[in-house]
């Protein structure tokens, strides 16, 4: 009887909780345990200071963050991952991702930091992150889903990529991402720059939660805000020893920029195919 009871207790400890087997069934994995930061790593650039005469000082560097700009938080009585703004900086993870599909959940806390007090609230989820920290941009080199107050969805190219969009130029001289135009190659330090704005516009209220949204196959790419595509990027590549080479995975970073911001459900499966 001892023996049945124990083999009996060792079958119920190994036995998948309900939350694994949903995700085994759904294909998602959970990229953040709501306890602590375990699969990430921060890197923090050096404080803010408003004297400019003074030398800048180094970065304060990779998983080095004296005053908890990254923290887990309970909001709306769930955990989330709580960015604070205070120093420009991200989190990014350790793993590397290719054809997948990324889902979270965002929305603006109250806090804001120089030198961007009177500025939109500010962050961004950057992906196929590679190479080093602290770049003359301060994050890897990546591409951009851009989280800010007003232009979520926008994209914005980090370093040497490159990326073809739809888009045309409206009257302020932006360029809209624009389904069945002609595609532009977008690219820092050229004449069509590295922006594109999205279309539609689908972000909630500041204060509200909104689902962020990111499907990668092969190199092609799809922002998506609050269940409407806003932007897709093809042909996503980058520049190495003078060549241009194409750029399908890498880690996913997101932005500690001046603001207040929590972040939850962060999650990720892998596909094969975008959707219809």
């Amino acid at each position: 009887m001892k023996v049945l009871i124990l083999v009996s207790c060792l079958g119920l400890l190994a036995s998948p909780t309900l939350g694994q087997r949903q995700a085994k069934a759904t294909g998602w994995q959970s990229l953040f345990n709501g306890k602590d930061l375990s699969g990430w790593e921060t890197y923090l650039d050096s404080p803010y200071s408003a004297d400019r005469q003074m030398p800048k000082p180094a970065p304060i560097g990779l998983n080095n963050d004296p005053n908890h700009v990254f923290s887990v938080v309970t909001v709306d009585g769930k955990p989330a991952l709580r960015i604070s703004g205070e120093t420009f900086g991200g989190i990014n993870t350790r793993a590397d991702f290719e054809n997948y599909h990324f889902r979270a959940e965002f929305k603006w806390g109250t806090q804001k930091w120089p030198p961007k007090l009177d500025q939109p609230r500010d962050s961004g989820l950057l992906y196929h992150s590679v190479g080093a920290h602290g770049t003359p941009m301060l994050w890897m080199e990546s591409f951009e889903l851009q989280i800010q107050e007003g232009d979520c969805g926008d994209y914005w190219g980090v370093m040497n990529v490159l990326a073809d969009i739809s888009a045309v130029k409206n009257d302020k001289g932006k360029y809209i991402y624009q389904p069945g135009a002609t595609p532009l190659t977008f690219q820092d330090k050229t004449p069509i720059g590295r922006t594109c704005v999205k279309n539609p516009d689908t972000e909630k209220p500041s204060g509200q939660w909104n689902v962020v949204e990111l499907y990668c196959v092969g190199d092609t790419c799809l922002h998506v805000i609050n269940g409407k595509v806003n932007l897709m990027l093809t042909h996503t590549r980058h520049i190495v020893n003078g060549e241009t080479v194409p750029l399908t995975k890498g880690k996913i970073q997101i932005q500690s920029e001046g603001a207040e911001v929590y972040y939850r459900n962060i999650q990720i499966r892998p596909i094969s195919q975008l959707p219809k």
